[in-house]
């Protein structure tokens, strides 16, 4: 996380709350209760209706205004104020994910994806783009937009050590590719596991990186029964073709509820995938969070949220956090593009992977 966002507690905490609420409520929305079951199943079989889908792309990104993150952030130390020019990035921020696939998207595999890609966009363009096809990982970025919305240099190309000139492509904003059986090695090699960590062929996944399917009924039902029992759903309408469900629920205890419920599951999860404990669930916002379905003609188009309404003190701002789905963008392979060895982009270390990958 950049030196930025950690300015920010505010904003973090309430960003996590939201997505973990978001995620929770359309996954399982067909298990409300009896009044509010046509309301879940409409939202469940829009997003069932995702997973039918051979392209697909979701954007997520603030629909406020600068000057409600600055009031929403307030000044919880002295010195530690939200710079406008911060205010004006996290405002304009959009992170597109897209993939397309030969088969629907909930029956695919690896080997049946086309493709798939994701871009961070700020306020006045791309900042930083990656695609994923066939053999290559393809990359680019913005360097000079990138380092002054993350609030520092970054180095041009004309500064680069001779021993580094490979990378003068990625400096001055051009497409670059790295084999992907290099980035397996290289990030095997940068954790110190091998073949039996979880990977075998390039790009197979493991046992340790899969939920058996015995496992994913166990944790569907669990989080079916808390869900049930804590969210309800309401049809409130709509116009123009579009409809809204909005399903509300205390936070605090939907998260708790289900987490309960997991950890008797701890033992069958990936490793790695430690659930927060009891302690940590005490800083979780203890009240009640609604999220805004909008759908057309049956499918999902939609989903917001306030963040504001998490936060201990929303001081009247409004701050909605939105994403919205729709059809795959350009996701193929950007012709051109420099081969560059996984050492010496992607390697341990690497300022440029971990800084732009990893700023936000």
């Amino acid at each position: 996380m950049s030196p930025a966002a950690r300015k920010s507690p505010a904003i973090r905490r309430t960003l996590t709350a939201v997505g973990c609420t978001t995620v929770l409520f359309s996954a399982v929305a067909a298990c409300g209760t009896m009044e509010n079951l046509t309301a879940g199943q409409k939202v469940d079989q829009a997003v069932e209706g995702l997973g039918e889908k051979k392209s697909l792309a979701f954007e997520l990104g603030l629909d406020a205004k600068p000057s409600a993150l600055v009031k929403l952030a307030g000044e919880e130390e002295p010195g530690e104020e939200m710079p406008p020019e911060l205010a004006k990035l996290f405002a304009g921020v959009r992170v597109k994910v897209s993939v397309e696939s030969r088969k629907p998207l909930a029956d695919s595999g690896e080997k049946d994806l086309v493709g798939t890609g994701m871009s961070v966009s700020g306020p006045d363009g791309v900042l930083a783009e990656y695609r994923l096809v066939g053999d290559y990982t393809y990359y680019r970025a913005d360097m000079k937009a990138f380092g002054e919305a993350m609030g520092f240099p970054l180095p041009t190309a004309d500064e680069l050590p001779e021993s580094e000139k490979e990378l003068r492509p990625v400096l001055e904003g051009k497409w670059i590719k790295v084999d992907n059986r290099e980035l397996d090695r290289a990030a095997k090699d940068a954790t110190g596991k091998g073949d039996k960590a979880g990977k075998g062929k390039a790009n197979e996944a493991g046992p340790a990186d899969e939920i058996d399917s015995g496992t994913q009924r166990k944790i569907l039902k669990a989080v079916r029964s808390v869900v049930a029992r804590e969210v309800t759903f309401s049809d409130k309408g709509g116009s123009d073709g579009v409809e809204r469900i909005v399903a509300k629920a205390s936070f605090r205890d939907l998260l708790t509820g289900i987490l309960g419920k997991l950890r008797p599951l701890a033992d069958e999860l990936p490793a790695g995938a430690e659930l927060p404990t009891e302690e940590d669930l005490k800083d979780a916002p203890d009240k009640k969070v609604a999220v805004d379905f909008s759908l057309k003609n049956g499918d999902l188009t939609r989903v917001s949220v306030d963040l504001a309404t998490l936060a201990d003190d929303p001081k009247g701002a409004k701050v909605p956090l939105v994403v919205k789905f729709g059809e795959a963008g350009d996701i193929s392979a950007p012709a051109g593009a420099t081969k560059l060895p996984a050492g010496q982009f992607g390697g341990r270390g690497n300022p440029f992977t971990s800084g732009l990958l990893g700023g936000f």
